[in-house]
């Protein structure tokens, strides 16, 4: 827990236990730093947490109030403020607990974070592997060094061009699922202590890969609808060393958010004023909607800053775990630490993929999935819409599977899956996506799932289940 989380759980708890009652106005931000001996920064966060979380309100030119009728107050958060730094991140016991305990193939998986696996070509996946089987040698049939499988870094190579995109397969690097590769990248950009840039709510891989790599985030607000706020940006590079930035371009993990090309422009130009590299997190981008493939940030990289990180886990093969970066310079670099690490991605696996890609089957295929999963996540949408209390808020952005949704800041969406968990059903708290506890009254959800009568009896429990708690 961070020094500003602690100061304001000891004020949440003052105000619970009466020591401040509504209406009262709590002591002035610099009457804090004196009285506690933090830094100003420190209590301005913790007061900004609390009012996130409806205890307490600001009144411009005279300070912090507690809210009167807290049960009544409906204000959203969204996000609580421009930056959020965090000198130490501590996330991975809390996801782990979370996915341990969700991970029950009985539960209705709307807290899954990968689509319904029965819209991929599951049998032509495995004619490929059979396929391959026949074929392997003794030369092809043990590890795959790295940068991996050559049939399959052009097929990928050709993708790209087929964009526009004049990606070398001398460039790219298969790994072990997109996580290994955008890990592998942080790695190669940063040091222990270094800072680093990521999305506020931010896809919790990269929080554990922070925590894990012992290094320092300042997360910057994101919208739903249009990515990361780049005045924040801005102001982030400016106040702190960034040595690399991670986000996600296209429906992005919570919030479903995909950047304008504008946008990625001003992005892109704002990281090269300040020699920043990015990790593009695009494991998304085929899942469009509309007739245009949006072009990933990589495609404006003149300077070799951008390292773009893709997977087959979304939309073809959860369970053959292979991704890529296209690191440009820096891919010596992590090939070399693929080799102390893993070692190697699959080798049947990569063989197998490649095998499919060639029969020129991927883009129907892909063309089938992006139409499904637009049509389930508009039915789920209008039955959240429907049964849900009218307290929800709902964000639904194009091109994504999820939608996140907010309670009032007094509710809690962990205490929501606990409860929705004892009923068979899964969500992803908003608890798993940030450092502190800013997006703790949301939650994520997944409608990649088949309309049924079983998602349509987990939706109106859901909806009882948030009915008592707003209550």
């Amino acid at each position: 827990m961070t020094r500003y989380e602690r100061l304001a759980q000891q004020l949440g708890e003052q105000i619970r236990t009466g020591v401040w009652q509504e209406g009262d106005k709590l002591p002035s931000l610099r009457e804090t730093v004196r009285r506690s001996g933090l830094s100003l920064m420190t209590v301005l966060n913790a007061y900004q947490l609390l009012e996130s979380q409806g205890w307490i309100r600001s009144r411009p030119q005279s300070g912090y109030f507690v809210v009167p009728d807290r049960e009544a107050a409906t204000e959203y958060s969204l996000p609580p403020q421009p930056l959020q730094p965090a000198e130490t991140v501590d996330i991975n016991a809390f996801i782990f607990n979370v996915l341990q305990a969700g991970n029950n193939p009985e539960c209705v998986a709307l807290g899954s974070a990968f689509p319904d696996s029965s819209l991929f070509p599951q049998h032509q996946l495995a004619r490929s592997l059979i396929r391959v089987a026949r074929q392997l040698s003794s030369e092809n049939a043990g590890i795959s060094l790295p940068p991996g499988c050559a049939d399959l870094r052009r097929s990928i190579a050709q993708r790209y061009a087929a964009k526009g995109m004049d990606i070398s397969p001398d460039e790219i690097v298969i790994t072990s699922g997109a996580l290994e590769a955008l890990n592998l990248s942080l790695q190669a950009l940063t040091q222990p202590g270094d800072w680093v840039v990521v999305e506020s709510p931010a896809f919790y891989g990269a929080l554990q890969a922070i925590e894990r790599h012992h290094l320092k985030a300042v997360a910057v607000a994101t919208d739903p609808q249009h990515g990361m706020d780049l005045d924040a940006l801005a102001q982030a590079l400016q106040q702190y060393p960034i040595k690399a930035c991670w986000l996600m371009s296209h429906g992005q993990n919570p919030l479903g958010a995909s950047m304008s090309q504008d946008h990625k422009v001003r992005l892109l130009a704002l990281l090269a004023e300040h020699k920043v590299s990015l990790i593009e997190d695009d494991v998304y981008g085929e899942l469009y909607t509309g007739l245009v493939p949006p072009l990933p940030i990589k495609a404006w990289d003149r300077a070799g800053q951008v390292l773009h990180c893709g997977s087959f886990s979304k939309t073809l093969a959860t369970g053959f775990r292979i991704g890529w970066v296209a690191a440009g310079q820096q891919t010596p670099a992590i090939q070399r630490l693929q080799l102390m690490s893993t070692l190697s991605t699959s080798a049947p696996m990569q063989l197998a993929l490649a095998d499919y890609l060639s029969s020129h089957r991927y883009d129907k295929h892909l063309h089938t999935l992006r139409r499904t999963l637009e049509q389930r996540k508009h039915i789920f949408y209008q039955a959240i819409k429907r049964e849900f209390p009218a307290e929800v808020r709902v964000h639904y952005a194009e091109g994504s599977y999820f939608l996140w949704l907010e309670l009032p800041a007094y509710c809690c969406a962990t205490q929501l899956y606990w409860r929705a968990l004892q009923t068979g059903i899964t969500i992803a708290p908003g608890r798993m996506f940030a450092a502190g506890e800013q997006y703790r009254h949301c939650f994520r959800l997944n409608t990649s799932l088949p309309w049924n009568t079983r998602s349509e009896t987990a939706i109106k429990q859901l909806a009882v289940l948030i009915d008592e708690q707003l209550n």
